[in-house]
């Protein structure tokens, strides 16, 4: 996962200075409002999600502290003021090539994965971010078996 995170934020264009723009503006804020619209769809607000929100953005920033602090409350602040995820994922369509994209969405079933159980609504919001940022329904279902392969799960909490 670490080495996808590193792939899909390396393909966005660098942030600029510490300033906080719009979702619709900002690939990374998007990024992490579309996270957060995951680990909230299914009404749990589980820590493993959350860590691992803060994890892969760090990771693929580099960053931690205070600058951490400000990309996840940018995200969380697009995340509050959009009316769905369609508002979100213009940035990301615009922005990443199709493995880029496809990445993302591996992204999204990992954090979907944190908290060791599948929701319907999850998967639910996943495929709409996937159909909005232009990842086909079988590379989605791709990197959704990938997730599940590499963490063990029964096909039957996943099934296809």
């Amino acid at each position: 996962m670490l080495d996808r995170l590193k792939s899909f934020f390396g393909a966005l264009p660098r942030r600029q200075g510490g300033s906080t723009v719009a979702a619709d503006d900002d690939p990374h804020v998007a990024a992490a409002a579309l996270m957060l619209s995951v680990i909230e769809a299914d009404g749990l607000h589980g820590d493993a999600e959350r860590a691992r929100l803060r994890g892969a953005l760090g990771l693929a920033y580099g960053l931690s502290g205070a600058a951490l602090d400000e990309v996840v409350a940018a995200g969380e602040a697009a995340h509050r003021e959009a009316v769905d995820v369609s508002f979100l994922t213009g940035a990301l369509a615009r922005t990443l090539d199709d493995a880029a994209k496809a990445d993302f969405v591996g992204i999204l079933w990992e954090i979907v994965h944190a908290d060791g159980e599948l929701h319907e609504v999850e998967d639910n919001t996943v495929w709409r971010i996937a159909e909005l940022i232009g990842v086909t329904p079988h590379e989605r279902m791709v990197q959704r078996r990938r997730v599940r392969e590499k963490h063990g799960l029964p096909d039957a909490a996943w099934d296809d």
